[in-house]
C-alpha cells in the first residue's frame, strides 16, 4: 500500500514539475513572460513620457548600443557572462524548492576569494594561478548560498530574508578586507588589493572584447541543464521542489539535495565574481558589486527557471545594462533608468504569476485550466 501511494506521489509530483513531457510543449513558459514584458514595455514607455523622453527613440537606442554593430554585441555579451552564471543561483535551489536572493553576496564573497588566492598562487603558472582563483570563488559563493539553505531547512528561517542579509554581510566582508589587510598600499583614494598580473587574467576570445568568462558562463548553463534533465540527482531535485511530502515517502533526503542545489547555485555566483576579477577589474574593490546578483534574479525569472533559456535572456538583459551611457548622451536621462526598466520588468513577471493556467488552449475554449 505504501509503495503505491509512493508510486502515485511520484507521478503527480513528476506531472507537476514536467507538463511539457506529458502534454507536448507548454506555450504558457513563452506566452505568460511574453505578456508580462509587454505589459512592462508600456508601462516604461509612460515613464519615458513623464520624464520628456520620446520612447520610440529610447527603445530604438537600447537596441542601438546592445545590437546595433559588432562592437555593441561585444559590449553585450561581456555583461552577459556574469549575468548567465548569476542567472543560475536562484535557478538551482528555486528548482528544489528554495528561493534564494542572495547572489550579490556569493557574487562578491566569491571575487574577495577569487582575488586572495589569485595573490597567494601569483608564483604559479597561469594556467594553474586561475585554476586555484576559480576553485576558491566557486567555493566561497557556493557555501554563502548553502549556509541561506541550511537555515531555511534545519532552522525555518527565511531563505528569502536570511540571503538578502547575506548580501550586506557579503559586501561588509569585503570592503572591511579591501580596507584592511588586503588593500593595496598605493590605492589611496580608492582602496582595493593588490592587483592580479595581466599575464594572470583571463584572456579575450580572439580579436574580440569579449574574454573567456563567456565560455565559463554557456558551459554552466549546458551542464546544469543536463544536471537537472539526465541524471538521478536532477530528478531527486524536481520531486523534492515540487512535492517535499512525497520525498520523504520515497526516502529522498531532503536536506541533501537542497543543500546541494544550493551550493551549486552559490558556486555560479561565486565563480561569477571570480570572471569579474579575472577578466575586468584585475583586483577586488567596492567596484566589483556592480549589482550583476540582482539582476541575476530578474535573469532566472524571466527564463522560468530554465537553464538553457537563461542563456538568451542574459544576452538581453546584457545589452540592456550596456544601454545606460547611450541613455544619458542621447536622451540626458540618468543611468538609473535602466535600473527603472529593470525593476518594471520584475514586478510585471513577479503578477504574471496570477496567469498561469489561464492563458492556455483549453481555459480558452472552455476547457478548464487544468495544468495537469
Amino acid at each position: 500500500m505504501a509503495n503505491t501511494m509512493s508510486a502515485q506521489g511520484t507521478n503527480q509530483a513528476a506531472s507537476r514539475l514536467t507538463p511539457v513531457a506529458a502534454s507536448g510543449f507548454d506555450w504558457e513558459t513563452i506566452t505568460v513572460p511574453g505578456v508580462a514584458v509587454l505589459a512592462a514595455v508600456g508601462l516604461f514607455a509612460l515613464f519615458c513620457l513623464a520624464v520628456g523622453a520620446s520612447p520610440l527613440g529610447v527603445f530604438a537606442s537600447i537596441y542601438k548600443a546592445g545590437f546595433g554593430s559588432w562592437y555593441s554585441w561585444q559590449n553585450s555579451l561581456v555583461r552577459a557572462a556574469p549575468l548567465m552564471l548569476c542567472g543560475l543561483a536562484t535557478v538551482l535551489p528555486i528548482r528544489a524548492g528554495v528561493m534564494t536572493v542572495g547572489n550579490e553576496g556569493a557574487f562578491v564573497i566569491g571575487a574577495l576569494a577569487a582575488t586572495a588566492a589569485g595573490l597567494a598562487t601569483v608564483g604559479l603558472a597561469p594556467f594553474l594561478c586561475l585554476l586555484v582563483m576559480a576553485v576558491a570563488g566557486a567555493i566561497a559563493g557556493g557555501l554563502w548560498i548553502a549556509i541561506a539553505a541550511g537555515l531555511h531547512h534545519y532552522r525555518g528561517v527565511s531563505a528569502v530574508i536570511s540571503s538578502l542579509l547575506l548580501n550586506y554581510i557579503g559586501l561588509a566582508v569585503m570592503l572591511q578586507l579591501v580596507e584592511g589587510p588586503l588593500r593595496d598600499p598605493a590605492s589611496l583614494n580608492f582602496p582595493a588589493t593588490l592587483p592580479i598580473p595581466p599575464t594572470h587574467q583571463l584572456g579575450k576570445l580572439g580579436d574580440s572584447r569579449i574574454h573567456f568568462g563567456l565560455v565559463y558562463g554557456v558551459v554552466a548553463c549546458l551542464l546544469a541543464w543536463f544536471l537537472l534533465q539526465r541524471t538521478v540527482w536532477g530528478m531527486k531535485v524536481k520531486v523534492v521542489g515540487g512535492n517535499p511530502q512525497t520525498a520523504k515517502l520515497v526516502g529522498i533526503p531532503l536536506g541533501q539535495v537542497l543543500l546541494s542545489a544550493a551550493f551549486f547555485g552559490g558556486v555560479c555566483a561565486g565563480l561569477a565574481g571570480m570572471v569579474e576579477v579575472a577578466a575586468i577589474h584585475g583586483r577586488a574593490s567596492n567596484a566589483v558589486s556592480a549589482g550583476y546578483g540582482y539582476v541575476g534574479i530578474l535573469v532566472a525569472f524571466l527564463a522560468r527557471q530554465s537553464p538553457l533559456r537563461v542563456i538568451a535572456v542574459s544576452v538581453i538583459l546584457g545589452a540592456v545594462i550596456a544601454s545606460g551611457g547611450i541613455l544619458q548622451r542621447e536622451h540626458d536621462l540618468p543611468d538609473a533608468t535602466i535600473s527603472v526598466f529593470e525593476g518594471i520588468v520584475f514586478l510585471s513577471i513577479l503578477s504574471s504569476e496570477a496567469l498561469y493556467g489561464r492563458l492556455s488552449w483549453k481555459s480558452m475554449i472552455g476547457g478548464g485550466n487544468d495544468k495537469s
